[in-house]
Parts: C-alpha cells; structure tokens; sequence
C-alpha cells in the first residue's frame, strides 16, 4: 500500500479535481444526511490512497466534510463528515455502471473515471487483507481480535439494503459495516458489542476487526467487521412473512424477548449502571413534553390527543416526585425488529448498535432505562401488524404479550408492571413516528395515529 495523506483542512489537488463529482454524486446517496440543501464545498479531514492509481486500478480513503447551507439558509461549519472510499480506473466494466460518480477531467487523474470503490470486490477485499494484517497506513488503524483467524481469499459483495451505512460481506463469513457519517468519539457500534464479547453473550456476534482512524487529535470509529450470521432472517422480513401466512408469531416474539433481556443484563455487568433520581427523572419528563410540543405544532392531527399524551409524562413526574427512581443502564438505543437477525437454528442475534442515529454521539451513550429498548420493539410489532391488509392488531398485541413475557424470563421483571414507564417512553416513541411519518411517508401516518389514540385514552 502506498499513501498520501493531507492534515485537516489542507486542500489537495486530488481533491479540488474531485469536487464538482462530489457535489453531484453524494446527495444521490441513500446514506447522506443532507439531502434537500446543495453541497457548496469540502475540507477535507484526511486523504489516504491505499492502492496507487498509476496502475489498472486506484484506491483512496476519504474523510471530508461536507458544506450545506443549515435549513436557515447560513453555510453550516463545521459540515457533517463523511466516509468515502473511492476507486479510480481507465474505464468502468459494464458491472460497474451502478458505482460511476463520474469522469475527471483535471488534476492527476485527469482523463480517469472514479466510482464508489466497495461495489467492486478488489477494493472492498483489500479492506479486509488489512483488516487480516494490522495495517497501518497514513491516520488509519487496521485492528482485530487475534483470537479470531481471519482467512485469506474470502471474497467480497457489496450489500445493497443499507441505507444510513454500507456494509460488505465476505464468503458469507464476514460482514464489515462501513460507518459513513462519521464523529470524534467512541462509537457504540464497536464499543457496546465488545463489551458484550467480554461478558461472553452470545446475543451478539463479536467483533472481529475494525478500522479507526486518528486524525491530530482526534479518532474515529469507522468500520467494524464482524461473523456474518448465514441464512439468518431479518425480524422485520420474517414476521411480515408469517402475517401473511397467517401464521402466529408468538413463539418467536417470546424468544427474542429473552434475547432481548440477555443483551440487557449482560450491558448491565459489563459497564456502569446509574440510578434516576427525581432530578434526572424530572429531566427525562421535561424532554418527552417538549418534542411533544413540537411535534403538535408540526403535525396538527396530534392536537386531539395532547392532553391525554402529556398525561403520559405527568404520571411519570408524579412518581418520580413521590420518590420512585429507576436504574439506567446502556441499551441498544433504536430497538426494532429490522435490528434483528434470526439464525437458521432459531437462535436471535441483536445488530447495529449505533443507537438513533440523528441524535448527538454523547446523548447516545447516556445510560437509560432498559425499558426504552422495549417501547422500540413494542412498537415495531405494531408497525408489522399494520403493514398488512386488513391491519391485525390482535396479532400485535399477542406479539407484544409474549416479547414482554419472555424478557421477564430472563430479568426477573416484566416490563408491563412498570406501567406508567413503558407508557411514557412508548408516547414518545409514537410521537416521534407520527413526525417522522408525516415528513417521510405521509400514507404511513395511520400507523402511529393508531397507537396515539390507545396511549392518550
């Protein structure tokens, strides 16, 4: 590997040739953030080649941060960061002709073609021989577990699902998650599944490798490479499946339940716990009531329901002010049945802890009460039960029954004792999607309308 890498904010020839591309391709991308405002520019926070481009083929690594006017219409500063790995060739191979970003034509790869290198399985396959090797190239830091072989000549396809990332599988051993829209900071994407290895769950795989990058004084998580569950199913796919058959999904709903309360109580050994006072608990309450505020004011069919919702909140602040407190812990942060994979042996594995990723990285790594992590799933039961037609609510609600009865298998507790909890983090998970629904997927409003008129009554 050879390399080239620029300080950040030093603007490179390679990189003023790439720009008038750039602006075009990265707002077409199913993973950019900042779609609707133009891109203006770029600072580059690192450049490195990892494959010359004098040859038949060139690979650069790239972390750039991108330029947008804010919604307010001012230029944003410092701009998101993102993640590109960019491939450089004569020509593109018919195969090819989904990764183009275009044709450069000035610069040192002036008359070449660049593209969206993990497409291509050469560039994708020389991540992992790092990743194998320890490299060490410019600012990037190729690590892994020694304890786990990774072999050579696994090869390589790109994943076309992802969407607020990119992920590559290996010969159906390996799956590498490329983070995309990268921050300083320990992401809990890598950290939360280590710690989990160290507890020895088997609830989640186990890091194998990852790639970071430290850049001045700053690091960054970008990648992490993990054992590809094979044949597994995905939560969502596989309950909408069995809706359609009609077929119950209770046994399964049970079951990651358990699994569910297996994760959960390993994080709660593995990392530091803390108990929610009235203070802390009076805060909690005070941000639910004012993203319902907000969201009444964006979305007006909320207005019917926002006495009974904020009654949701007062009875939480209530017991808080009587003196109940509740332990947090480190969760999941965006549990839902997409974040979950189902073995061919019937065994349930969580995924993709990287927490909502909208929210600030410190606020994603805050302690909170397990029963967050449940609102999610509870909720995406009832996302499933109405994705069909005619919508089945009592299939939801047995699904619901038995994910709850299943976590107390394992915890000791049943989320539902704690009713007047799991009421109000499920308002604010239903508020949150009826925002969303309404900017997003206007014919999905009925969804958590549905579940608003229950919570509020």
């Amino acid at each position: 590997m050879a390399e080239t890498v620029t300080s950040s904010g030093t603007t490179t020839p390679l990189l003023a040739s790439l720009d008038p591309l750039l602006r075009e391709w990265l707002p077409r991308q199913r993973w950019f953030a900042g779609k609707g405002r133009p891109v203006t520019g770029f600072t580059p926070v690192a450049v490195t080649e990892l494959l010359p481009p004098d040859g038949r083929l060139g690979l650069y690594h790239l972390l750039l941060r991108v330029h947008q006017p804010s919604v307010l219409g001012a230029e944003t500063h410092p701009g998101d960061c993102y993640q590109l790995l960019i491939g450089v060739r004569e020509a593109l191979p018919p195969r090819l002709a989904p990764a183009l970003i275009g044709h450069v034509e000035d610069g040192p790869l002036a008359g070449r073609t660049v593209y969206e290198a993990l497409y291509d399985p050469r560039p994708a396959e020389v991540l992992l021989e790092a990743l194998r090797t320890q490299a060490r190239v410019g600012g990037l830091c190729f690590e892994r577990d020694p304890r786990q072989e990774i072999r050579e000549g696994l090869v390589a396809r790109l994943m076309t699902a992802e969407q607020s990332n990119s992920s590559v599988v290996y010969g159906d051993t390996f799956i590498l998650k490329l983070l995309r829209r990268v921050e300083p900071g320990i992401n809990p994407d890598l950290e939360l599944p280590l710690a989990l290895a160290r507890e020895g769950c088997p609830r989640v795989p186990a890091p194998t490798a990852w790639l970071h990058a430290e850049i001045d004084t700053a690091s960054y998580v970008l990648a992490v490479l993990q054992p590809f569950v094979s044949g597994a199913s995905d939560g969502w796919e596989l309950a909408l499946r069995e809706l359609a058959k009609g077929e119950d999904f209770a046994a399964e709903a049970r079951a990651l339940g358990r699994a569910t309360a297996e994760v959960h109580t390993s994080l709660a050994r593995a990392l530091p716990t803390v108990t929610l006072g009235h203070v802390q608990l009076e805060a909690l309450v005070d941000g639910m009531t004012e993203r319902l505020e907000a969201a009444v004011q964006a979305v007006p069919a909320l207005r019917p329901y926002e006495a009974g919702l904020r009654s949701a909140y007062r009875a939480l602040g209530a017991l808080a002010a009587e003196g109940h407190t509740w332990t947090a812990q480190r969760i999941h942060g965006d549990l839902h049945l997409g974040q979950c994979l189902r073995s061919p042996s019937g065994e349930w594995s969580l995924i993709d802890f990287e927490g909502e990723p909208a929210r600030p990285p410190a606020e994603r790594r805050m302690p909170q009460p397990p029963v967050r992590d449940i609102a999610g799933m509870l909720r995406s039961f009832d996302y499933a039960a109405h994705s069909v037609t005619p919508p089945a609510p009592d299939w939801a609600h047995a699904c619901r029954a038995a994910y709850c009865s299943g976590y107390a298998e394992v915890a000791g507790r049943d989320p539902r004792t704690d009713a007047v909890l799991l009421r109000a983090f499920e308002t604010d998970k239903a508020v949150y999607e009826v925002v969303y629904e309404a900017r997003h997927r206007p014919d999905w409003l009925p969804v958590p309308l549905s579940a608003i008129r229950r919570l509020a009554a």
